[in-house]
């Protein structure tokens, strides 16, 4: 069999998922009870529910899910995690992650539109609704950027030597 270009493009976004996947989790967890929780909640939702449609398509085209790349960067989470967990106080932990969201998501949005365009001239593809898929994408990276900037905006004013009050923490906004 040989080597197929789509089935490798859909196993890196699968590795990707995964890694958001198991960063949400920690985030949820770290954050329970506060609106940073329930924000990273309902985000996860939804990219599990992605990765989903991500992991038959790749079974689809031939691919593997769950294979080594998904297991490297659940690897990879989990080293990641120390700095989330048990980073200083100041929210730059929490910062970056929402970062790594807001890239990873526009990676899936850019995938998405990579798809519909091929749709067309591959059969493989041709089931899936792309329109819904990107639309999503687009919704969960903004969510994900307005909570990234109202992070931004406490973890480098800290920085800068002003006090942030103990109930400046971001909240979710638009949820």
């Amino acid at each position: 069999m040989k080597n197929d270009a789509l089935a490798t493009y859909l196993e890196d976004h699968l590795a990707g998922a995964l890694h958001a996947i198991e960063l949400l989790k920690a985030m949820r967890e770290r954050s329970a009870g506060e609106p940073l929780g329930a924000f990273a909640a309902e985000v996860l939702q939804q990219v599990e529910q992605d990765r989903e449609v991500l992991a038959r398509l790749t079974e689809r085209v031939g691919g593997t899910a769950g294979g080594t790349k998904e297991w490297g960067a659940w690897l990879a989470e989990k080293v990641s995690r120390l700095k989330l967990k048990h980073g200083p106080e100041d929210g730059l932990g929490t910062f970056e992650a929402l970062e790594f969201l807001a890239l990873g998501i526009s990676g899936k949005h850019a995938l998405w539109r990579a798809l519909d365009v091929v749709a067309s001239s591959d059969p493989r593809l041709q089931s899936l609704d792309f329109a819904r898929l990107i639309a999503r994408a687009e919704a969960q990276h903004q969510r994900v950027e307005e909570q990234r900037i109202q992070y931004a905006k406490l973890v480098f004013r800290h920085e800068q030597g002003e006090e942030q009050p103990a109930h400046a923490q971001p909240g979710v906004h638009g949820a």
